[in-house]
This record gives structure tokens, C-alpha cells and sequence, in this order.
């Protein structure tokens, strides 16, 4: 039960799945247990499945509804960068920004973009730039693998983005 806590995705009856684990036989009732240490979906990743569940759910709940979409302004003037301020991403994104549109204005959120703090870092991010009027909130970092980019697609930064009031852009890398 321990171990099922720390799953990605949600494990439901009659899932095919790949386990590592450890049997044990307790003589006296001659009764078997396995101890499961780690479980993988079959066929697909836990990762992969655990997305596809999280847009289902909040799907259902109405998170990708087209009339909750907020507008962006045409020509905003103030702008909040949620990425790491060490990561090539944000001088790729200032780089641009300064020569498009020289009359913004950007603060920057410094935050982590991998590892487990790093979605409730991203998700506080938000809540407090949005406290902020800004006309635009990007959330964003370089490239990586699924499992680097995964602290996006944590249901708290999507609760976050949900609850926010000013528009959002996704620029996750590839």
C-alpha cells in the first residue's frame, strides 16, 4: 500500500501490468504475499498513462473548455517568465522578446523545472505572478525528456493554470 502512493499513474482492476517484487510465504497458514517494489503498466509507460489519465480527468472537468479560454492582448506590455533562471531557455526566450518588441517588460521567475519540487515550484510561481497584473504569464523551459518535462504536467500546475486570471502560454521545450 506504501509503495502504491508513489505511483504516476492510477492502477484500476483488470490493468495488465509488469511488477518487480518479492514473494514471500508465511508457513503457518501457508498463505503467499507479494511484496510489490515497483509497477509498470504493460504496453505503455507509467508516465504516458499517467497524462493520458490527468487529461481525461481534467477534461471531465471542463479544464479544456473552449469558452474558458482567456484572450491575449494583441500588444501586451508587461510579461511574466516562469522558467530557470539558469537555463538556456530563458535567454533564448529574453533574446527574442528584445529584438520583436523592445517595449516589453519582463520579470522573471526563477524556479525548477525538473525534479520532484519542481511542479509545486512552477505552481506557486503562477499563483504569485498572477497576483501581480500582468497582461501575460509564460511557463516555460528547454527540451528533454518526458521524465524532464514531467513536473508540466503535474495536476498542480494545471489547477494553477486553471485558477489563474491572466492568460497563459505553454513554451515547454520538445
Amino acid at each position: 500500500r506504501g509503495n502504491a502512493t508513489k505511483l504516476k499513474f492510477r492502477l484500476e482492476e483488470g490493468m495488465k501490468v509488469i511488477i518487480n517484487a518479492a514473494l514471500t510465504l508465511y508457513t503457518p497458514r501457508g498463505s503467499y504475499q507479494i511484496n510489490c517494489f515497483s509497477i509498470e503498466p504493460a504496453g505503455q509507460g507509467a508516465l504516458a498513462l499517467a497524462y493520458e489519465q490527468l487529461k481525461e480527468k481534467l477534461s471531465g472537468q471542463g479544464y479544456f473548455a473552449q469558452e474558458r479560454k482567456k484572450q491575449l492582448p494583441k500588444f501586451p506590455s508587461r510579461l511574466a517568465l516562469i522558467t530557470s533562471q539558469t537555463g538556456a531557455a530563458l535567454q533564448d526566450m529574453l533574446r527574442v522578446a528584445n529584438s520583436r518588441y523592445r517595449l516589453l517588460e519582463i520579470d522573471v521567475y526563477d524556479v525548477l523545472v525538473q525534479g520532484v519540487n519542481a511542479a509545486g515550484d512552477i505552481a506557486n510561481a503562477i499563483s504569485a505572478a498572477d497576483t501581480h497584473q500582468y497582461d501575460i504569464i509564460i511557463v516555460g523551459r528547454g527540451g528533454g525528456s518526458m521524465e524532464d518535462l514531467w513536473a508540466f504536467n503535474e495536476e498542480i500546475v494545471a489547477n494553477a493554470i486553471f485558477n489563474a486570471k491572466t492568460p497563459i502560454v505553454s513554451a515547454v521545450g520538445h
